[in-house]
């Protein structure tokens, strides 16, 4: 995979495919865009270094190729917040169906509630930290939508969520090829930390339903059965 998004990286169909990928995973969590945006960012940055170490002339490409990696962060934050939105209007105009849908699923039920309730306090770090939840961003966008939370409350964190998880992504594949060569190790080692991310951005959220639980559970009143004498 490393060598064809290799040969792609000095193309600008590169930045259509990422954006595809990206665009659509929110629809098909399976797409591997994060393993897409790093193995891109990770030819990027090898070719940057090869290029810079060849000769002082050829060491201005250096500098040409700089933009590549930012122009990549923008594709992918771009085509996740479109994606989000795309999912949100879905989800808005999904009717009664869709609500039967949400409704049958716990995971999608409680966060819907978990969403609204930090939409509603001014914070939707929720949304942040589900953008690198394995379908985090799908159960936040959806659910967004099916509860009819306002665009301006849902818009913005997005925008951040798609900066973060673009830039950190970026960061990855190029941290990894300076650090270990743009070889599949260092592909390998930077989806690796992805996966991490995830991993923990899902234990993140599952812990707050996980606690109202235990909260909803010690609140419950227990009833004595009473004798009659």
């Amino acid at each position: 995979m490393l060598e064809s998004v290799g040969a792609l990286t000095g193309s600008p169909w590169i930045y259509a495919v990422v954006a595809i990928s990206v665009l659509l995973d929110v629809f098909l969590p399976v797409l591997p865009s994060g393993v897409l945006v790093i193995t891109a960012s990770t030819a990027a940055a090898g070719s940057t270094t090869v290029a810079g170490a060849a000769s002082a002339t050829r060491a201005a490409a250096q500098v040409s190729e700089v933009p590549s990696l930012l122009a990549l962060i923008l594709c992918a934050a771009t085509a996740s917040v479109l994606g989000d939105l795309v999912a949100y209007r879905l989800a808005w105009r999904g009717g009664e169906r869709l609500d039967r849908a949400i409704a049958r699923s716990r995971r999608l039920t409680a966060a819907q509630e978990r969403l609204g309730t930090a939409l509603a306090r001014g914070g939707g770090i929720l949304v942040i930290i589900a953008r690198f939840a394995p379908a985090g961003r799908s159960v936040v966008s959806l659910g967004a939508g099916a509860s009819h939370r306002k665009v301006k409350e849902f818009l913005p964190w997005s925008a951040l969520a798609g900066v973060a998880w673009a830039g950190y992504s970026v960061g990855l594949g190029y941290l990894g090829a300076q650090w270990l060569g743009a070889t599949w190790v260092g592909t390998a080692v930077s989806v690796l930390a992805l996966f991490v991310a995830g991993a923990l951005a899902a234990y993140v959220m599952r812990r707050p339903a996980a606690e109202a639980a235990a909260q909803a559970s010690t609140a419950t009143p227990t009833t004595t059965p009473t004798t009659t004498s």
